[in-house]
């Protein structure tokens, strides 16, 4: 995931324009042979929005679950972006725009949230979509039954959602919450049937939404397939048309392995890949068929989270003498070939209050290392080199999920692995599957553990840092609870307060090594230069909503 240019044109509203048959035909097979003897020199597009054609895009992550609603995997966010919409939309420069809901008003203390619903508006199993039906899908998120452990955090400490008549939602706060327009322009609250939800026996491999595509298939270890809808007409406000897709359909495929993804969008067998290999990354680039189209990821960098709770972590020291112990830099120069950033904060820069100046507060030190590794009593070192204490050594295991991990990730943490044991650190690897994984951090059975999360909202510190978001309840990996006041207070206060709040949060993360930031995510889109119209959100995630495939 990277910092995104999309130097395609953007289709002005309407539909395209209509072309007697046989000069539209001579027209395409000219424009093809234009392509095919100028391929080198220039990007093959046509004059505008071209209708139909299956844009095929390889993923190199699976998603267990397509309900967006019960999960915080950024694979299902990016499918089901394209089946089901939502109350808001939130453009690239951040901005919210109308989308299901045609205008809103929040009161003066951001306690009351009232939204005026778009009329006509049904879901593809003909449901229509009214106030009752967005409380019903708040209410199942709410629901502890429903385990929308992610999706209920971007609601905060909601009170009632309430449906005063069939065009109105409103939402009440016991106390102020502000990020609560960020939260519902995101698709894990996504508004779906509530016809289709009261009669699914699980919504794990199932989702009907009002979006502009309908889920076809989804297969797990395969991928989605997406097919036009024919009545749609109620876009974002961001996007640039509101009638139906111009494209027929979208196939996901999991394509797990690197040279296979690559070499599919080499080929043309596919148009799209996700994480383009970074050892490839300058070809990709400089392949006069293909573009690189990348944005830098807002929200909790990919960071390795130190379990505060129990063993050699639960000692500052330990911790700091971990994190002074990395040089960071040249580790992600290496493992991702210059095409990403390392990290220099717990925030991605393209989040909102991200401050730049803990940056200067911390980095590589080994002196300090070992200077804090002999205050905490690791004073001794074994014939490896590895310090110890009583007898012990200093063995610290990360567990890792290697579906969502990758390869790429695996590199920097074996990376990592060998800069720690310069201090005395024994860094054991642990792989898992995802229930494994899930079981083990809920047992608190582990000392370090990584994620990376997607939001230009800083609220999503909560989500990362709060005690109410401690394994098995959420992702507070290092089961921090000194953050908790700063983060509910920040939810409700006014923007300068609130600025003022992230910044001491993230001062407080890197000072106490709560976690190791080590690179800023970046959804870096490998495509055909066929492939025209891609829009962006401000999570970073591309939109195939307005996309065209030139012939």
């Amino acid at each position: 995931m990277t910092n995104l240019r999309d130097d395609a044109p953007h289709p002005a509203p309407g539909r395209p324009l209509r072309r007697p048959a046989i000069l539209g035909r001579l027209g395409m097979l000219a424009a093809a042979a234009v392509c095919l003897l100028g391929a080198a020199a220039r990007d093959c597009r046509a004059d505008g929005p071209v209708q139909g054609g299956t844009l095929t895009v390889g993923l190199a992550s699976d998603t267990a679950i397509i309900d967006p609603s019960i999960t915080g995997s950024s694979i299902t966010a990016l499918i089901t972006r394209h089946v089901v919409d939502s109350l808001v939309g939130q453009a690239e420069d951040k901005s919210f725009t109308p989308w299901l809901a045609e205008r809103w008003e929040v009161n003066a203390d951001n306690t009351v949230y009232t939204f005026h619903l778009r009329r006509g508006v049904t879901f593809s199993d003909g449901t229509r979509l009214d106030a009752e039906a967005v409380a019903f899908n708040i209410n199942r998120i709410l629901d502890p039954k429903t385990t929308s452990s992610y999706a209920k955090s971007l609601l905060g400490p909601l009170d009632t959602v309430a449906a005063p008549d069939p065009d109105t939602v409103v939402f009440r706060y016991k106390q102020p919450f502000v990020p609560l327009l960020q939260g519902l322009s995101l698709p894990y609250l996504g508004i779906q049937s509530p016809t289709y939800l009261r009669d699914a026996r699980s919504t794990t491999n199932t989702v009907v939404g009002s979006g502009p595509f309908i889920l076809e298939r989804y297969v797990k270890g395969s991928g989605s397939q997406l097919v036009r809808r024919k009545d749609y007409a109620w876009g974002p406000g961001f996007a640039a048309h509101t009638g139906p897709a111009y494209l027929d359909a979208i196939a996901f495929r999991y394509l797990p392995e690197a040279a296979v993804r690559l070499g599919a969008l080499t080929s043309g067998q596919i148009q799209a890949i996700d994480e383009v290999p970074p050892a490839n990354f300058r070809a990709v680039q400089a392949d006069p068929r293909l573009r690189v189209v990348t944005r830098e990821n807002p929200g909790v960098n990919w960071s390795l989270f130190l379990n505060t709770s129990r063993g050699p972590f639960a000692d500052i020291r330990v911790r700091q003498a971990f994190q002074s112990a990395i040089d960071i830099p040249p580790l992600v120069k290496v493992a991702f070939f210059g095409s990403l950033k390392p990290a220099d904060n717990i925030l991605g820069p393209a989040t909102l209050h991200y401050d730049p100046a803990v940056a200067h507060s911390w980095g590589f030190d080994p002196q300090r290392a070992a200077r804090l590794l002999d205050e905490a009593g690791w004073t001794r070192t074994d014939p490896e080199g590895i310090r110890t204490k009583a007898g012990a050594r200093l063995a610290v295991r990360f567990v890792y999920d290697v579906a969502f991990s990758g390869a790429d990730n695996l590199t920097l943490v074996q990376a990592v692995q060998y800069a720690v044991k310069k201090a005395g650190f024994d860094l054991q690897l642990d792989p898992l599957d995802a229930g494994g994984f899930t079981a083990r951090t809920a047992a608190n059975d582990y000392d370090m553990a990584s994620i990376y999360y997607v939001r230009p909202e800083p609220d999503i510190l909560r989500t990362v840092f709060h005690a109410a978001y401690i394994p098995p309840n959420g992702a507070n990996f290092s089961r921090v609870t000194a953050l908790d006041a700063a983060l509910t207070q920040a939810v409700g206060a006014p923007d300068a307060v609130r600025g003022g709040l992230y910044r001491q949060v993230q001062a407080e993360i890197i000072g106490s090594a709560y976690a190791v930031p080590l690179y800023v995510p970046a959804f870096q889109l490998g495509a055909s230069k066929r492939l025209n119209g891609i829009s962006w959100t401000a999570n970073a995630k591309p939109s195939f909503y307005d996309a065209w495939l030139a012939p």
